[in-house]
């Protein structure tokens, strides 16, 4: 190490001394670094000062600033989502706003990052945002910013009038006392049944993880085992404290992009068969990073361990230590994958992240929609149409009538819609190919019909993929006027995953048959 470390630094001073052109260090070391963690895994990264704020967010899911969601589109800092009571809705702003200045600093030029840096701040702070609206209006907002704390759970309802739903969406700091708070507010209101709904919950913090395993399962269990390098970041945790209820039958519902931390719960609720879990297999996360101080109150979050859950399994799906020739990371192929057993003999595997136990297909969207939607034209629809209704039914009943679907079919004709297709693209390539080939020149007419097929598609695309797109155009209206909780309300009533987990919540026999294997 001290030997490349010495080479290292005399390069580097050659480099700064001799190259041609002037070298900013800070991007040259920068450089470095970063190729160096890209060659171990994702989740190993360099974090400098500069970017320690955001890092302390992620983690505890606090920060000081306006409580808003913003993406720069079109060169425009666009308000994407508030939270709630947030000081950004307190002081009038909008979804849909554009952010032209904060304490008079033009964010024209500004990446999404340096926006929100400026908008972040010490809580009880001033802050000054001018803002234009549905394109004309100007307003100038003088507010507070205020210690924002992202919700762990964006969402909890009574289903059928038995059966608690709870989405949790983040495992920051207090995520497990949030959880049981939100259990006994369900029950209280007559739940005897309960969803717990991790799709896409990236993960988050390790022992809250634990503790809302704890909440489940008898104390004393085993939760989790890690297992480093060194015998310092190889823990075992188990249940340490009386848990909340054994008995109450649960569901718990995953996607390909619930990882980490929502692997954890799901998987030790499979291994000990306390819950039935419903959807596509997780993202496949098996790893655990710590942070570590560097010089210049800089840090290293480092991957340190593997985890695995009680039954013995675990379930990272990359090998990060066996690359392919490309640079990739090998997944971890069917014929390695070990044979492990829940605590009732049924069998689960590991590997390849948490298969459910009741799998529930995810509609494959169009790339018309997909288009459509990264557009940006769907986001603005929903912008006037907020402008030109003064409220909306409740976000389980509000649908856009026929009537209205068209109205936004005329206002699209009024619009530029660039909607890249990878058929024409490989089509257009066929063609060039086709064209410098004798053999193969008489197919052009037939590409070219097929190309013409392909234009038609696209052309009635807005009626072809209309019930995709307005259910689209439904959710981002929902959010002008409930915000998120209102989204996940009305995006209830046409759950599969969710129905699926009723139905089986709701037959003792079924559930009782898929736990016993």
């Amino acid at each position: 190490m001290a030997k490349n470390l010495e080479i290292f630094a005399s390069l580097y001073s050659e480099i700064n001394k001799y190259y041609v052109d002037d070298v900013n260090p800070n991007t040259l070391i920068r450089t470095s670094i970063d190729a160096m963690l890209e060659k171990l895994d994702p989740y190993t990264v360099y974090i400098p000062e500069d970017d320690i704020e955001d890092f302390r967010t992620n983690a505890t899911g606090e920060y000081g600033g306006l409580g808003i969601q913003s993406n720069k589109i079109n060169d425009e800092h666009i308000v994407l989502n508030l939270y709630e009571n947030s000081p950004a809705m307190k002081a009038g702003i909008k979804i849909g706003d554009v952010i032209t200045e904060v304490d008079g600093v033009p964010l024209t030029n500004l990446s999404d990052e340096q926006a929100g840096k400026l908008m972040k701040g010490q809580s009880g702070s001033d802050i000054q945002v001018k803002i234009l609206r549905n394109g004309t209006e100007k307003f100038n907002f003088t507010t507070k910013r205020e210690k924002i704390v992202i919700p762990n759970i964006s969402y909890f309802t009574v289903l059928n009038n038995s059966t608690g739903y709870l989405r949790l969406s983040e495992f920051t700091r207090d995520a497990a006392d949030d959880v049981k708070k939100t259990v006994l507010e369900l029950k209280e209101k007559g739940a005897t049944k309960l969803i717990i709904d991790l799709r896409e919950n990236p993960g988050g913090l390790l022992n809250e993880a634990v503790d809302i395993c704890n909440l489940f399962v008898p104390k004393g269990s085993k939760i989790v085992d890690t297992r480093g390098k060194i015998d310092a970041q190889s823990h075992s945790y188990n249940a340490q404290s009386e848990p909340l209820d054994l008995n109450i039958p649960i569901a718990v519902v995953i996607n390909d992009g619930s990882a980490s931390a929502s692997e954890i719960v799901s998987g030790v609720l499979q291994d000990y068969d306390r819950a039935v879990v419903i959807g596509q297999k997780s993202y496949g996360k098996g790893l655990v990073q710590v942070s570590r101080k560097l010089s210049f109150n800089s840090q290293l979050k480092v991957t340190t361990a593997k985890y695995y859950i009680p039954s013995g399994r675990c379930i990272q799906a990359l090998d990060y230590a066996q690359r392919k020739a490309d640079g990739s990371a090998t997944k971890v192929a069917d014929s390695l994958k070990t044979e492990f057993r829940t605590t009732n003999n049924r069998i689960v595997y590991d590997g390849g992240g948490i298969d459910p136990d009741i799998i529930v297909s995810k509609p494959t969207p169009s790339s018309y929609a997909e288009n459509l939607s990264e557009s940006g034209l769907i986001f603005e629809y929903a912008t006037n149409y907020y402008y030109a209704h003064d409220s909306i039914d409740s976000p389980q009943n509000f649908q856009l009538s026929d009537e209205e679907y068209q109205e936004f079919v005329l206002w699209m004709k009024t619009k530029s819609f660039d909607n890249p297709s990878q058929v024409e693209n490989t089509l257009e390539l066929l063609k060039e190919a086709a064209t410098e080939d004798d053999v193969y020149n008489k197919l052009i007419s037939e590409i070219e019909n097929i190309g013409t097929s392909v234009e038609k598609i696209k052309s009635n695309g807005l009626t072809t993929f209309k019930t995709e797109i307005k259910n689209q155009l439904e959710k981002q209206i929902i959010l002008r006027y409930y915000y998120t909780s209102g989204q996940v309300e009305a995006a209830l009533n046409k759950d599969e995953e969710i129905k699926e987990a009723l139905k089986i919540l709701n037959d003792t026999d079924s559930y009782e048959a898929k736990l016993n294997g």
